[in-house]
């Protein structure tokens, strides 16, 4: 059941991956883009440092970083990998729903669109939503402190992004962007 456990979660982000890679390649111009340090600075590298804390459990054994949060349970395992399938499907429904506004990097595209349909009608950064429930399952699943440190990583590093990105379509889009702020939240619905 382990090895299940483990394949299913790997298929998750190989799907997120390929989804992603797949579907970058119609994206429009941007007319606007953040500078590639703050892109290194703010978003790679911390994501990089999850990724490895997330790593094999040897790396970190006899550190700290190794004691557990939750319990060796082949249930919590199963629910781990339910979140993350769950949000990796959050994110690709709603990375399909942006279609070519989409960006890794904070940019305004050329005839750059509001989409407030499916998951933004609710909340304002689905995709961060998709991926920080990911990475939650994969911190329960991992069930070691630095699973939960990967994930406050993550979060830091989109918060960080989403607020430029908040700010510059509060400019592109003015009032219409205000009245939408007013009527969602940034990431969990009705919440935050």
């Amino acid at each position: 059941m382990k090895a299940l456990l483990d394949a299913a979660l790997s298929l998750a982000w190989l799907v997120f991956l390929g989804y992603w890679i797949w579907s970058a390649r119609r994206v429009k111009r941007a007319s606007r883009s953040e500078t590639p340090w703050r892109q290194l600075a703010v978003y790679w590298l911390p994501l990089l440092v999850a990724v490895l804390l997330l790593g094999p459990g040897e790396w970190y054994e006899g550190s700290w970083l190794s004691e557990r949060f939750v319990p060796k349970h082949m249930g919590i395992r199963a629910a781990a990998v339910a979140l993350v399938w769950a949000g990796v499907a959050l994110a690709i429904w709603s990375r399909h729903l942006l279609g070519s506004n989409w960006s890794s990097v904070v940019q305004l595209k050329q005839d750059h669109e509001l989409i407030e349909r499916g998951p933004y009608r609710w909340i304002r950064h689905p995709i961060y939503t998709g991926l920080l429930l990911a990475f939650l399952g994969n911190a329960i699943k991992v069930g070691d402190w630095r699973g939960l440190i990967a994930l406050a990583i993550v979060f830091v590093s989109f918060w960080r992004k989403l607020r430029l990105e908040e700010r510059w379509l509060g400019e592109q889009f003015g009032e219409r962007y205000a009245a939408y702020k007013q009527r969602t939240r940034a990431l969990i619905p009705g919440i935050l």
